[in-house]
């Protein structure tokens, strides 16, 4: 069992090996990444740039769709298990003080979902919250879309 493992994680990085399949692990990767699962995007898209300096828009570009569609999905996560808590409590949850300060700011509050640490679960909780999910999705991919092109072109002023 454990040479089929090994196997199947060697074909899985075959892959996904840059610069050969590129914009697709890229989006790939920028999706897990987005989602709770700890994982960073951001070397495999500076490693894809770094390679190939005429990627640098398509890298960000596509590292921005797939890390705003990983949000969108978290989004439907929290929504999911909002639902699924209220129907088995019987009752909607308590609303903490980060929470109402979610519910103030509403879809805005998804420009932070850049953040390290923070940024994916904020996606979650907006869905848990019921915030709209366009707006939150538009929220996101601006947030998104900045920390890929400082982060990339900072990295690439600073590793030339």
């Amino acid at each position: 069992m454990e040479t089929w493992m090994h196997e199947l994680m060697a074909a899985l990085l075959a892959a996904l090996a840059l610069p050969r399949v590129g914009l697709a692990a890229i989006f790939i990767i920028a999706l897990v990444s987005a989602t709770l699962l700890p994982m960073g995007s951001e070397p495999a898209v500076f490693g894809l740039v770094k390679l190939n300096p005429e990627m640098f828009w398509p890298a960000v570009l596509v590292a921005t769709a797939g890390n705003t569609v990983g949000g969108a999905i978290s989004w439907w996560m929290g929504f999911g298990a909002e639902r699924l808590y209220e129907r088995a409590a019987h009752h909607p949850p308590a609303r903490a003080r980060a929470l109402q300060w979610l519910e103030r700011f509403g879809a805005k509050a998804c420009l932070l979902s850049w953040l390290p640490l923070v940024g994916d679960p904020l996606c979650a909780v907006a869905g848990w919250l019921r915030l709209p999910f366009w707006p939150c999705v538009f929220y996101m991919a601006i947030g998104k879309f900045g920390r890929y092109f400082i982060m990339t072109a900072a990295l690439l002023w600073v590793f030339p």
